[in-house]
């Protein structure tokens, strides 16, 4: 959403309109910030009383009459002192009013004659403009000052905003459809995995997600031993030098987990590079060896916050399925191409679309402006030549070079920013590597960060919500089920059962003693793709009924009838 684009423009004058609702029900509130997000806006405020569900639609209410009454957005220049007297008491505003910059120049909007606050704006005109705005408040959460937990708990108003009720309307709906796809509540109901109070951040992965995370590390593997990749493994803790001449010391101290070994300090390694590096270091290279590439499925820890951990999607300990590709200057865009060919390829088999954004140098960061401009320069060639649309985020790269990453648009509409490739001219430089090149002198090479699912356990989690639990045959933990509707045919049923295990298929019985009504509504709980019914008829000619996802049913079909298919569908990777 961009600063000056209609709805970012929006959502940041309801977001006055909401504050100056609140001031209204209550003058005693202090105002702080109340910016712009992805669906909607909120503002944060310091009052005494907690702001219930209950008063939500009266504060609806109080905006939609300040909205009517057609109250014109005013925007004036002040100084720094005129700006300081009129917030005089609100220790929150002249706190931002002090650290701006000397000379910057300070704006304040008015809305009607009784309302003012800082702010760079922009906004609409007139409410009027709003009238067809559709908003809806729908949580009020504590928040920190300035995301400071040393800092006073405010009172965090949050609202949706759309341009009109129609579009409001579908992100409630999909909202609703987002819950029943929590990857949380799926993941406990199909015996995917689990988070314990002994370990909180680190996922357990239980038999059918120890399946479903095998396959996907299988498919991976396949797919980069065609695509020319060789497999490393490298250690898990290293010592803090290595984390120094990375720099990864310098930025990522804080989220690093360590301990002394013999006196010297070690760190638990919180990504992959620095690993990879010291493999190419390991023996001489030529020209003739690159590019190489080289992947590592490597187990990360970071020290994330506990309030930002959330089941698979935010953790502590995760597997990052990291390549690096060592390669020469001349080789670099074919290399980001063949890199986006390859990220393509897998998106494209579970059924994601996905945006590409290309995020250039940021202010914390290492290296001279020629080999940020050289390698921002690739990574945008390589892009114009595989004729991707990208949009720029500027100062949003990695601290050693810029990155283009991928944003997978799931079954409802949401987006995960997954896949990324980053280019490195910098720990090349810091860990003195070197290739011989055709003229017998040496040379450094270029370096390429990439992962394709950024993580197993985010990409699992993402699965999990995109198939609501459903997933395609060739990755469900059960494929198929066996049901005998009388005890008559548990025979039968079992002779079934080792046919397929013999084809490698993942198949169960069900004969139980239990009405097969419920067994059937049991397996269409658990999201297995087929049902396999048999009774006396089907004893007595040799043949299944099946129940199959979508309300497919069938019956009097030969079971090698079924099974080609059902292979068929599992060497494909059929959705």
């Amino acid at each position: 959403m961009e600063k000056n684009d209609k709805l970012f423009v929006m959502r940041h004058s309801l977001a006055h309109v909401l504050a100056k609702a609140l001031m209204s029900l209550h003058p005693k509130t202090k105002l702080t910030i109340g910016p712009p997000v992805d669906d909607g806006f909120y503002y944060d405020i310091d009052f005494d009383e907690s702001i219930l569900p209950e008063e939500f639609p009266l504060i609806e209410k109080k905006m939609r009459e300040i909205i009517n009454k057609g109250e014109k957005f005013e925007r004036k220049v002040v100084s720094r002192k005129e700006a300081a007297k009129l917030f005089e008491g609100n220790e929150y505003k002249e706190e931002l009013i002090r650290e701006l910059p000397e000379g910057e120049e300070i704006s304040l909007y008015y809305l009607g004659d009784d309302f003012v606050d800082l702010c760079r704006g922009p906004h609409v005109n007139s409410t009027r403009e709003l009238q067809n705005a559709a908003f809806k408040i729908h949580a009020v959460n504590g928040a920190y000052w300035r995301g400071n937990e040393k800092n006073k708990m405010l009172q965090r108003v949050y609202a949706y905003g759309y341009a009109d009720k129609k579009q409001l309307a579908e992100h409630i709906a999909m909202l609703e459809e987002a819950k029943k796809r929590d990857h949380r509540k799926l993941g406990k109901e199909l015996g995917l995995f689990m988070i314990s109070p002994e370990g909180p951040g680190f996922p357990f992965f239980l038999p059918n997600g120890m399946i479903i995370k095998n396959l996907l590390i299988d498919y991976w593997r396949d797919l980069h031993t065609k695509a020319g990749y060789v497999e490393i493994s490298t250690p898990i803790m290293l010592s803090q030098h290595l984390w120094q001449t990375s720099g990864h010391w310098d930025h990522y101290k804080n989220n690093m987990y360590t301990t002394k070994i013999d006196d010297t300090l070690f760190a638990i390694k919180p990504m992959n590079c620095p690993g990879g590096i010291l493999v190419y270091k390991n023996s001489p290279h030529s020209y003739r060896d690159l590019p190489m590439r080289v992947g590592e499925l490597g187990i990360v820890h970071r020290h994330e916050k506990s309030g930002e951990l959330g089941g698979l999607l935010r953790v502590r300990c995760f597997t990052q399925d990291d390549a690096h590709i060592f390669m020469t200057p001349a080789q670099i865009k074919d290399e980001i191409k063949g890199v986006v060919k390859l990220i393509n390829e897998v998106y494209s088999l579970f059924g994601f679309t996905y945006s590409v954004e290309l995020s250039t140098r940021p202010e914390n960061s290492m290296g001279s402006d020629e080999d940020w401009e050289l390698a921002t320069d690739a990574l945008k060639a390589a892009l114009d030549d595989l004729k991707l649309d990208y949009v720029i985020n500027e100062g949003d790269g990695a601290f050693y070079g810029p990155k283009i990453d991928f944003h997978l648009h799931d079954a409802i509409g949401r987006t995960w920013q997954c896949g990324t490739i980053q280019l490195d001219f910098q720990l090349p430089l810091r860990f003195e590597l070197e290739y011989t090149g055709e003229d017998g002198a040496k040379h450094r090479p270029i370096m390429i960060h990439r992962v394709v699912y950024g993580s197993i356990e985010r990409f699992m989690g993402i699965l999990i919500e995109h198939f609501a639990g459903a997933f395609p045959v060739w990755l469900a933990p059960e494929q198929v089920r066996i049901l005998p509707i009388t005890d008559r045919a548990n025979d039968y049923g079992s002779k079934i059962l080792d046919e397929l295990k013999a084809l490698g298929i993942r198949a169960s019985l069900d004969d139980r003693n239990e009405k097969v009504g419920y067994k059937i509504r049991e397996a269409a709980s658990m999201k297995i793709p087929y049902q396999i019914i048999v009774g006396d008829e089907e004893v007595a000619n040799e043949t299944i009924s099946i129940r199959g996802r979508g309300n497919e049913n069938k019956s009097g079909l030969k079971l090698a009838e079924f099974v080609e298919r059902l292979l068929q569908e599992i060497k494909s990777k059929k959705i």
